[in-house]
C-alpha cells in the first residue's frame, strides 16, 4: 500500500469519526430550555458535573465514592450526593450507603456513613428546609415474625424505614425523625398476629404477603422520596408494590411508629396511595397504572398542573407492551392534604401523560425521571441508556444527549460510551441561588476529543442595569420581618427556600412577616409586568 493511498484512508476515517456524534449533544433545536444547567451524576464514575445545554462543562465536584444514585446542588451552591458504599449485605441497585455535602470549592463538608449488615441508606435524599435530610433506608427484618406465608420466606427481608437526619460536625447526625414500614403491615393468613385483618378493610397498611417471593428480599423497593413544606407531608416510590406513597411527617417518631395522632390524626398509615389497588385488595392486575415507576413528586408551583404528582412510569411489564411515559395525578381532596376515603383511591383518570408517538420507541425499564419545566417541556432520563432529552409540550423533541461518562471516566467522541447510566439529573435555570454572585464560564464539552460543535445557546435577554437598580433586602439576616425596598411600582413577589420549594408568594410585598419560619437561607425574586427577573438572597436567623 503507498503513502498516497494510505494518506487517503486516513482521511477518509477521520472525516467519518468527525461525523459519528456518538456521545454528547446529539440535537439541539429551537424551543430548548437553555436558561440553565444539568447536574449530571454518572451511576459507575465519582466525579459530578454541571453543564450547559450545548454539553459543555460549566463546574464539577470529585468524591471518593461512586454516585449512590441521586445528586442535588442546594441553594448554597453545595452538592448534595450519596455515594456507593458497597455495602455487601444489602447488595442490589440503588445502593448508597454514605451521604456527602460537598461545597462548590470541592470540599467535603459532611459525610456520613450509613451502612452495616443491619440497614443501608439508597436511591434517593431529600434536603429539607431546616437544612435536616430525609433519606430512605434498607433494614433487615424477620418475615416469619410478620405473618408471611412460610413459602415466601427467604434467607433474608428486608424492609424500608425513612429517617431525617440532622447534620452534626463534619461526619455525625442525629436522627430526629423516622418511619418504618414494619410498624404498618397488615396479613390475613396468620390470626395467631397482631396484624392479622381483611387486607381490603386496611388501606393504610401494607400487605406483607403481597409481591413477596422468597428469592427477592428486596419486597418494597423504595426508588424516590419528596417533601411537600405546605402540606408537612412526605412521597415515596415504592417500586415492588408499583405504586406511591404519601406519609405524614407531622409527627413525633413515636406517633409515626402508630396509627394514630400526628397532624393527619393517623400516626404513620399511608394517607394516600395510588398506582395498584390489588397491593391493598381493591383491584386486579387490569387496574394496575403504574409498573416499576420512579420518579414521584410534587410538581412545585411555576410550573404546569402545579400542585399534582408527577411520575416517571417505566412500564415493565405493562398492560399492552413495556413503554414508558410520564404521568400526572391529582390526588382528590376534601381540604389541602386530606384525602378523600373512597376505595379504591382516586383518581380514575390521569391528569395527563406523555408517552413517544410511537410508544415503545421510548422504554426505560429501570432508573430514569423526567421533570416538567415552567414552559410545559419535559426533561427526560431513560437511565439505562444514559440518555437524556426535552420534549415539547407537544411532543417534539428539541433536544438529545447520551452520558459520555462510564466507569472509567468519559469515553472520546467517535467512542461508544458502556456502563454510562444515570439516575435522574436535575435541570436547574440560571436564576436558581446556587449561582447568584458566581461566574459560570462553559468549557469544554465533558466528552474527550470532541468534534467541533454548531451549538449556540439561545437565552433570555439580560435585564438592564436600571431593571436591576433599587433592590434591597434588610435587615439580612432577618429575625421576624423583612422590608424589600424597589424601585418598581408593580411585581410578583416569590420566596424559595434553600431546597428550592416555594415558601411564600403575592404582590407588591414591602413587608415580609418572617414569623415561624425556619433558620437558613433564602432567595426572595421580583418579576415586574415585562418578565424580568430579578434575586437577593437572605437568611433567617442566620449570623
Amino acid at each position: 500500500m503507498n503513502n498516497a493511498f494510505r494518506t487517503l484512508l486516513l482521511l477518509v476515517a477521520t472525516c467519518i469519526s468527525a461525523q459519528a456524534q456518538t456521545v454528547g449533544v446529539q440535537l439541539h433545536a429551537a424551543g430548548a430550555t437553555d436558561d440553565g444547567y444539568v447536574l449530571l451524576a454518572p451511576i459507575q464514575y465519582t466525579r459530578t458535573y454541571l453543564m450547559d445545554k450545548c454539553g459543555r462543562e460549566v463546574h464539577r465536584w470529585t468524591s471518593a465514592y461512586k454516585a449512590g444514585q441521586a445528586a442535588y446542588l442546594l441553594a448554597d451552591g453545595t452538592l448534595l450526593r450519596p455515594g456507593n458504599a458497597t455495602n455487601t449485605t444489602f447488595v442490589a441497585g440503588g445502593q448508597g450507603g454514605i451521604i456527602e455535602k460537598i461545597d462548590w470549592n470541592g470540599n467535603v463538608t459532611w459525610s456520613y456513613r450509613l451502612s452495616s449488615a443491619a440497614e443501608c441508606q439508597h436511591h434517593d435524599v431529600r434536603i429539607l428546609p431546616n437544612g435536616n435530610i430525609l433519606a430512605l433506608v434498607w433494614e433487615a427484618k424477620t418475615a416469619a415474625a410478620a405473618g408471611r406465608n412460610a413459602g415466601l420466606i427467604g434467607s433474608a427481608t428486608w424492609s424500608e424505614k425513612v429517617v431525617e437526619l440532622q447534620p452534626v460536625g463534619t461526619n455525625q447526625a442525629t436522627v430526629v425523625w423516622e418511619w418504618h414500614a414494619w410498624d404498618h403491615l397488615v396479613q390475613e393468613a396468620d390470626p395467631a398476629k397482631a396484624n392479622y385483618a381483611p387486607v381490603a378493610q386496611h388501606p393504610e397498611l401494607l400487605h406483607v404477603n403481597y409481591a413477596a417471593t422468597a428469592n427477592n428480599p428486596d419486597w418494597l423497593h423504595l426508588n424516590s422520596i419528596d417533601y411537600n413544606p405546605a402540606l408537612d407531608q412526605i412521597l415515596l416510590s415504592s417500586h415492588g408494590l408499583d405504586e406511591v406513597w404519601v406519609l405524614d411527617h407531622g409527627t413525633t417518631t413515636a406517633q409515626a411508629g402508630g396509627h394514630s395522632g400526628g397532624a393527619r390524626g393517623k400516626g404513620g398509615d399511608l394517607l394516600y396511595r395510588w398506582g395498584n389497588p390489588a397491593a391493598y385488595g381493591q383491584g386486579s392486575t387490569a387496574t394496575q397504572r403504574f409498573f416499576g415507576q420512579h420518579n414521584a413528586y410534587w410538581l412545585p408551583a411555576g410550573v404546569p398542573y402545579a400542585g399534582s404528582i408527577q411520575v416517571f412510569n417505566n412500564g415493565l411489564g405493562r398492560t399492552g407492551g413495556n413503554y414508558s411515559s410520564v404521568d400526572v395525578i391529582t390526588p382528590p381532596e376534601t381540604a389541602p392534604g386530606v384525602y378523600a376515603p373512597a376505595l379504591p383511591y382516586g383518581p380514575a383518570a390521569l391528569t395527563t401523560t406523555y408517552a413517544d408517538a410511537n410508544p415503545t420507541s421510548f422504554y426505560a425499564q429501570n432508573i430514569s425521571g423526567a421533570q416538567r419545566l415552567p414552559n410545559g417541556n419535559l426533561m427526560l432520563c431513560n437511565g439505562p441508556a444514559g440518555r437524556l432529552s426535552e420534549v415539547t409540550s407537544a411532543g417534539i423533541k428539541v433536544w438529545d444527549y447520551i452520558n459520555p461518562v462510564g466507569a472509567n471516566g468519559p469515553v472520546a467522541q467517535g467512542s461508544t460510551a458502556t456502563q454510562n447510566i444515570v439516575f435522574r439529573p436535575p435541570f436547574y435555570p440560571n436564576t436558581y441561588a446556587a449561582f447568584t454572585g458566581r461566574t459560570l464560564t462553559p468549557g469544554a464539552p465533558i466528552e474527550l476529543n470532541p468534534t467541533a460543535s454548531t451549538c449556540s445557546l439561545v437565552l433570555a435577554a439580560a435585564p438592564a442595569a436600571a431593571a436591576t437598580a433599587g433592590l434591597a433586602l434588610f435587615p439580612n439576616p432577618a429575625a421576624s420581618s423583612l422590608t424589600v425596598q424597589t424601585s418598581w411600582p408593580s411585581y410578583e413577589v416569590q420566596v424559595h427556600n434553600a431546597a428550592g420549594q416555594l415558601v411564600l408568594r403575592g404582590s407588591n410585598l414591602r413587608q415580609l412577616s418572617l414569623s415561624g419560619w425556619p433558620a437558613g437561607l433564602y432567595v426572595l425574586r421580583l418579576r415586574n409586568a415585562d418578565g424580568t427577573v430579578v434575586s437577593r438572597k437572605f437568611s433567617v436567623g442566620v449570623q
